[in-house]
């Protein structure tokens, strides 16, 4: 938001120099981001009339010009080519400092000058000019031209936040300057203009809820080539908005000065009767910046019998455009729905001050007086009649009462602020309140669209009462730290654990592709955002596999050569009428397992080197069963189960996805969910054996699909006695073997914590086994 000072002094004028009134505003929360002067500095320059224009006698493109600058009238020569009688342009006087040039007597080829008449260049007031600054004929000789130009201004940037809608006007911004100072607002007087003529235009909202109150009026006989006056051209410029012609200067001004959107539209253009509605799927409109839209039927839009004349609360259309012809318009000032217009812009590629307002809030309660203001002005500068106002209002939005506590105030600001200086603090501010037993009812005002809860009370009185009173003071409590049980396990550990084995934690967008989620996370229903950053970002992720993968692109294009990423974060799920977060850790492993080395042999990483991290990470109780996903090589991935609960994912990266990354290797990735993760058992003391442990080595035959893993759990679960551990050492398929089996050899320690075992004890534990395993895999001894 950027506005003249000059300007907002016209609305309130606290005596306050430039540099305080910057220093209040930020200390109140308006942040002044940037204070510039308008003009360059530079003195003793006043207006002056040519009254005599006489060739050189010894120049042929110079003139002796005698220029009157009200108290006296000298002699100056000048070489610009639009120097002629009855011209008024700034005369800088003998003495005059300006930019980067002092002003002295001189003599030009032999002629006494007295001064030099200025260029907009040399007053530093544009880059670049041919000729002396004309000024407009009704300038007053000898006027100081700073004062006539209002050089002695500065323009102030504020850099709002979104809920500060109600400052994105000099209007919004004098009422928090009055606020702060407490010094007296000036408000333009809207006069109410009666009709002077009958024509009106008819209007219809066939969507209230989305434009709950739409004023306009028919003005005829305007003068649409009328030109924009020097003050009001001068207050655009300084806000960064440019002259476009009399009429639309005007709705810009109001705008600015009042915080509401206005739009003109040529009568003359208008077919039938205007309808707020929402488009059409499809339909088309023309904007003013030229370019044709495709709107969707969630696009709100002016019609009328032709179709859409207008984006509400966006842009106008060049169909009803107004031009050097126009002589009757229909000004329009509405209230749209903020839900409405949020998002809708942007989507469109579009970035206009008036969608900025509307999809943050715009001051309903002054759309009528708005209109009202507007109509003086143009009446007043491009003449005409104005009819009547016509007026479609339903439902507005609601401004209900906010009870704030005195009690609750004091606790959250700590510090004591008399109750009597909260009233006048909030009168300050234009609030309404009535005082209760615990403190004050206060009326939320139709500009404050922030104002929605106690907290924001609070936040009103902390900001002017002065955040520099509220002292910082080390809040003092008995802090009693927390029982961990033993079986939780924290993210910091779990951190720890990949951080030893020499894994780098990421953080990654959770806003992807929704290519990434459909083809790499197979989820077919990802959360849609309404409003995405970026078409690449444009749903919620459900998986942390493609910013890992990206981030490993990344760093191989920088010549990272290996690299080891994981990333702790949120992942996001749709369920039937609502959704889920899950938190969840990924990794990622590619190139060599170990950095370059004389120690061992170079290999790249493979699928059990990234299984230890996730056994590591699940204390040795995770279950694998062969599993497909979308992301992981048919052959090479594996379900990872907890408790016989399914926790995530471990495999090789596809070999299309390697293709698809460009990767010259393969990369290996887990991602398991913390939640169950954490969840872990509590580790039992076992007494440690004095004696020896006695050991078997067992060569069984088994169907040759049967995964290992399901004869280790069966026998886990089976509990025979003395036997302590089982662990298969080999896998033999061939000769002596049938087609459909394998041989699966095991070694087995039997220990006794109390006695050396005996052999007897010991073929009894293996003859159990062997009956187990015969019993439930069909499982025969190797000869």
């Amino acid at each position: 938001m950027q506005f003249s000072e000059n300007w907002l002094r016209q609305f309130v004028n606290p005596s306050l120099d430039s540099q305080a009134l910057s220093h209040a505003l930020t200390m109140a929360g308006l942040e002044v981001e940037e204070m510039t002067p308008v003009g360059k500095p530079f003195t003793k320059v006043v207006i002056g009339e040519i009254v005599e224009v006489v060739k050189h006698p010894d120049a042929d493109r110079l003139q002796v010009c005698k220029v009157n600058v009200g108290n006296k009238t000298l002699q100056i020569v000048c070489g610009a080519s639009n120097a002629r009688i009855g011209l008024k342009v700034p005369c800088a006087l003998v003495g005059a400092e300006l930019p980067g040039i002092s002003i002295t007597q001189a003599k030009v080829r032999g002629v006494e000058s007295f001064g030099m008449m200025c260029s907009a260049e040399e007053l530093g007031l544009a880059e670049d000019a041919s000729g002396l600054l004309e000024l407009p004929s009704d300038a007053k000789t000898g006027q100081d031209i700073r004062e006539y130009l209002s050089l002695n201004d500065n323009l102030f940037t504020l850099k709002l936040t979104p809920n500060r809608a109600d400052c994105l006007s000099i209007l919004g911004v004098a009422r928090d300057v009055a606020a702060i100072t407490g010094t007296p607002l000036t408000v333009p007087a809207a006069i109410k203009t009666s009709a002077q003529t009958s024509k009106e235009q008819a209007v219809k909202v066939t969507t209230p809820e989305a434009c709950p109150a739409y004023y306009g009026r028919v003005i005829e006989g305007v003068n649409a080539l009328s030109k924009t006056p020097d003050w009001m051209l001068r207050n655009l410029e300084r806000s960064g908005v440019r002259s476009i012609c009399a009429i639309v200067d005007i709705t810009n001004y109001v705008l600015l000065e009042l915080g509401q959107p206005m739009h003109a539209f040529d009568l003359a253009k208008i077919r039938g009767d205007i309808n707020v509605r929402f488009a059409q799927a499809n339909e088309k409109i023309k904007l003013l910046n030229d370019t044709e839209v495709k709107l969707t039927n969630d696009d709100l839009v002016i019609t009328d019998n032709s179709g859409a004349i207008a984006l509400a609360g966006i842009m106008g259309g060049e169909l009803t455009s107004v031009t050097d012809t126009t002589t009757s318009i229909f000004l329009e000032s509405a209230f749209f729905t903020p839900d409405v217009i949020a998002g809708k812009a942007r989507r469109l590629g579009l970035n206009t001050d008036s969608s900025y307002r509307f999809e943050r809030g715009v001051d309903f309660g002054n759309t009528k007086q708005a209109l009202e203001r507007a109509t003086a002005l143009i009446l007043e500068i491009c003449g005409g009649k104005a009819g009547g106002i016509t007026e479609v209002v339903s439902k507005l939005p609601v401004r209900n009462i906010v009870n704030l506590r005195y009690a609750r105030l004091i606790s959250v600001l700590g510090i004591e602020i008399p109750q009597k200086t909260i009233g006048t603090l909030l009168k300050q501010l234009g609030f309404e309140y009535s005082e209760t037993a615990a403190g004050f009812a206060v009326k939320v005002l139709t500009y404050r669209f922030d104002i929605a809860c106690e907290e924001d009370l609070i936040e009103e009185i902390a900001r002017l009462h002065g955040y520099d009173k509220i002292l910082a003071i080390i809040p003092t409590a008995n802090l009693n730290i927390l029982a961990a049980g033993e079986t939780a396990w924290n993210k910091a550990s779990m951190a720890a654990v990949l951080q030893n084995q020499g894994y780098q934690e990421v953080v990654t967008y959770s806003f992807v592709d929704e290519s990434w989620e459909r083809d790499l996370m197979g989820n077919a229903n990802p959360i849609k955002l309404k409003n995405p950053i970026a078409s690449n970002m444009s749903v919620m992720r459900s998986g942390l596999w493609g910013g890992l993968l990206d981030a490993l692109v990344y760093n191989l294009n920088r010549k990272q050569e290996r690299a080891m990423l994981f990333e702790v974060g949120a992942s996001y799920f749709a369920e039937k009428k609502s959704y889920r977060e899950q938190t969840q850790v990924s990794g990622l492993c590619y190139g060599e397992v170990q950095p370059e080395q004389w120690g061992a042999k170079a290999r790249d990483v493979d699928f059990y080197d990234v299984k230890a991290t996730v056994d590591a990470l699940m204390k040795n109780q995770a279950e694998y069963r062969a599993d497909v996903h979308p992301a992981l090589h048919p052959g090479q991935s594996a379900r990872v189960y907890l408790h016989n609960k399914p926790i995530g994912w471990l495999g090789k990266l596809h070999p299309k996805w390697q293709q698809h990354y460009s990767l010259p290797k393969n990369a290996v990735l887990f991602e398991l969910a913390v939640e169950l993760l954490m969840k872990t058992k509590l580790t039992k003391y076992q007494e440690v054996s004095k004696f020896l442990p006695m050991r078997r080595d067992i060569a069984i035959v088994v169907d040759a699909n049967l995964p290992v893993q399901t004869i280790v759990n069966a026998v886990h679960k089976a509990r025979i006695p003395l036997l302590h551990q089982i662990q298969l050492f080999d896998v033999y398929q061939g000769k002596g073997i049938a087609e459909n089996k394998k041989s699966l050899a095991f070694l087995v320690l039997m220990q006794d914590t109390h006695k050396t075992l005996l052999d007897i004890e010991a073929e009894a534990a293996m003859a159990e086994l062997l009956k187990l395993l015969e019993k439930q895999f069909g499982a025969s001894l190797r000869n």
